[in-house]
């Protein structure tokens, strides 16, 4: 099952206010979350920086095109600074010895990729990968030491970034850890009503970019699985599951189940 790609946003960050951006009600970041919690929106990396600030920024980086499925980076491969997202959405995944994937999250424009190092040339710990038509500026491990002389607001910006990511990764670790597949399943797609979804027949509609196999490889289960569970789902009566959407008929009843509460 695939689903209807979403609308993105075709502007650049060039010349675009950074506020004007982080009030951009699109998703900046898809991943697993815990319910009762806002969809988090991940820190602006220029948001802080004077417009001549950020244009310097701008004009340092060397813009690259990568098309639907083409990696920016890959696990095991030697690490070299930063990509800010200018438009599109990157996946970001590790994969174990066994061949199996985890997704750690689908970040969009405004957010960088490539860490968690920044200036060592260390090896990159996952991958990542463009899931539509992408543009970037790339900066090397020198520039961002050039950059972050010049201005120190560049690099408390690095900062905020890095720590947004950690608190993430640590809750999916977490949630990894604790919660059943089931409930991840759950939380994701009351998560995807939060951030995709559109009222529609009684209910809510979700309609995005994410194959059944993306869903398995968001909360650590396989296609199958996930396509049992919707069933199940649909059978309790909580959601349709189309070819092209997903229709939840009880958003009520999700949430509660996303809470533990059946």
């Amino acid at each position: 099952m695939n689903f209807a790609p979403p609308l993105e946003p075709t502007r650049s960050l060039r010349g675009v206010p950074a506020p004007a951006q982080r009030a951009d009600a699109r998703p900046s970041l898809v991943m697993l979350a815990e319910a009762g919690t806002p969809p988090p929106r991940p820190p602006n990396l220029l948001a802080s920086l004077k417009p001549a600030q950020r244009e310097t920024v701008l004009n340092r980086g060397i813009r690259k095109v990568f098309g639907r499925g083409r990696a920016l980076f890959r696990q095991g491969e030697q690490h070299d600074g930063l990509f800010i997202i200018e438009s599109g959405m990157v996946k970001v995944f590790y994969t174990a010895p066994s061949g199996r994937e985890i997704t750690l999250g689908y970040w969009a424009p405004g957010n960088f990729v490539g860490g968690p190092s920044v200036f060592q040339r260390d090896r990159h710990v996952w991958t990542g990968v463009a899931t539509r038509s992408t543009t970037v500026l790339a900066f090397s491990a020198a520039d961002l030491r050039h950059l972050i002389g010049l201005m120190p607001e560049f690099g408390i910006g690095i900062i905020e970034g890095l720590s947004f990511k950690g608190k993430c990764y640590s809750v999916l670790a977490q949630m990894l850890g604790t919660r059943s597949i089931s409930n991840r399943l759950e939380l994701l797609l009351h998560s995807l009503c939060e951030l995709y979804g559109v009222p529609e027949n009684g209910g809510i509609a979700i309609r995005s970019a994410f194959s059944q196999q993306d869903l398995a490889n968001m909360v650590g289960a396989t296609r199958q699985w996930v396509t049992i569970s919707l069933n199940r789902l649909q059978e309790a009566g909580v959601l349709i599951s189309g070819k092209r959407e997903i229709l939840v008929c009880r958003p009520d009843l999700l949430a509660s189940r996303a809470n533990g509460v059946e």
